[in-house]
């Protein structure tokens, strides 16, 4: 009795630090303090089921166990700390992928031992084949974000192919279950039968699609680990899947609604499928450019009442984000009102601009999301927009053949002067021209983010 109040006490802990650490995640200041104190209550619930656990244990297993937590604590603290910002995306993906992995093996391991027992073998089906799907699909997602794959490649009908191959495997894992059969070839099948799903899943989407995936999969991450949850009777481990897996789909709608699209078509339609006809879509717009300098933008912005700056993947990429910050900090010095713009898909996760402007200490208050700073378009003298290319894109608004016509974006035309930062006019990852390009208030400024900022600012500085 007394171990079992003490086990189930520490899990009670370590599950309202997960609940508490998640509600702080929710706000960019109190985000970290949250990730340490979900961090702490896993600790204690990993350390409370190895040394509080019922039964004798071999001294061997403790060994192994502390050789495994020891090597994956050095390697996971060693990558994230020297991951750069632009490879966060990738990271997150790599990481989900492993949480998926370990529900699969989970399930490979428990099979034998519940066999007769219909509800846990459904259970342990359920966890395997959403963590293989996951650990697969985040393992192309990981791949398309760091270039490997970077174009989407697509079977002939793949929808069809992919829903019935779906369908066949949930048939499957319905017939293990019933048959009470113990077999490892049909553990297996369906096993390798999940991953190949997972592939061809994730394999046609672009990526332009990736912060939903992403979103999907962490979702399908949590659910597995609940799954596990439930098998062993774990109820830390049930806790922290369901908030994983719930917090996970209500991000992957809050995206759906950002890149308008229904979630039934990420999960059975043709999500992403829109990617393989943007060359048809494309329209040209058929007009000119407006070429401006460091010094010219430098004069406007020093004018100007109000600023508004919209970052973009290309701030990342550029390791741009600490000139921004001086830059916003030099205008403010002028009496000039900043404020950053930030679009739920900017970037290549959920929140990405957001962890990326953190790490300069910018102000939370000035980091405003899309809802809140459209309407204040209209009253802003100028508009900078470093490296964001769909985001606000007014095809989506104006044209009805356009991919991403109906997705909601920051009306950045409704300024009285527009100034765009941008290598080149190669389109952004929709793979479409942006209309805003063309604007009569719009100016393109060309050049790598870091380059142009660091001359923007000391234009400014001296005048």
């Amino acid at each position: 009795m007394e171990y079992i109040f003490s086990l189930e006490l520490i899990y009670l802990v370590a599950s309202v630090t997960y609940i508490l650490g998640l509600k702080m995640l929710g706000h960019p200041e109190t985000a970290r303090k949250g990730n340490l104190i979900a961090a702490f209550g896993m600790t204690l619930a990993i350390l409370g089921t190895i040394f509080l656990h019922q039964g004798t244990v071999d001294p061997l297993i403790y060994s192994l166990i502390g050789a495994a937590i020891v090597i994956g604590t050095l390697i996971g603290w060693g990558v994230a700390k020297k991951v750069d910002m632009t490879k966060m995306p990738e990271l997150v993906s790599l990481f989900n992928g492993m949480g998926g992995a370990s529900a699969a093996i989970i399930g490979l391991i428990e099979f034998s031992h519940y066999v007769g027992d219909q509800l846990s073998i459904a259970t342990i089906i359920a966890g395997l084949v959403i963590g293989s799907i996951s650990f697969s699909g985040s393992m192309i997602a990981w791949a398309k974000l760091n270039g490997t794959l970077n174009k989407p490649i697509r079977l002939p009908s793949y929808n069809i192919l992919n829903n019935i191959i779906l369908l066949a495997i949930v048939s499957f894992g319905i017939f293990i279950t019933c048959s009470n059969s113990g077999s490892q070839a049909y553990l297996y099948l369906i096993f390798f039968g999940a991953l190949a799903y997972g592939v061809l899943f994730v394999m046609p989407i672009g990526g332009a699609d990736m912060p939903v995936v992403i979103s999907l999969l962490n979702s399908f991450t949590g659910l597995a680990a609940a799954f596990a949850g439930f098998l062993y009777g774990n109820m830390v481990m049930l806790t922290g899947g369901i908030l994983v897996g719930s917090a996970g789909t209500i991000l992957t709608f809050a995206m759906c609604d950002a890149m308008n699209r229904p979630l039934a078509s990420v999960i059975f339609g043709a999500f992403g499928e829109g990617a393989a006809d943007l060359e048809s879509s494309q329209k040209s717009q058929g007009g000119s450019i407006k070429k401006t300098t460091p010094s010219d933008a430098a004069i406007l912005m020093n004018y100007a009442n109000r600023v508004i700056i919209v970052p973009g993947y290309g701030l990342a990429v550029a390791q741009a984000q600490h000139v921004i910050h001086e830059l916003e900090i030099l205008l403010e010095k002028k009496g000039v009102e900043v404020k950053y713009a930030i679009h739920p898909v900017a970037g290549r996760m959920p929140g990405h601009m957001n962890v990326l402007l953190a790490e300069t200490n910018v102000d939370y208050d000035k980091l405003v999301e899309m809802e809140d700073i459209n309407s204040e378009f209209q009253n802003t003298d100028a508009v900078l927009v470093v490296g964001a290319n769909d985001v606000v894109n007014p095809a989506a608004h104006n044209d009805p053949a356009s991919p991403i016509y109906g997705m909601p974006i920051l009306d950045v035309e409704n300024a009285k002067s527009i100034i765009i930062n941008k290598r080149s006019m190669n389109p952004g990852y929709a793979g479409i021209e942006n209309e805003l390009f063309f604007n009569q208030k719009t100016s393109m400024l060309f050049g790598d983010a870091k380059d142009v900022l660091t001359k923007l600012v000391h234009e400014l500085k001296n005048m």
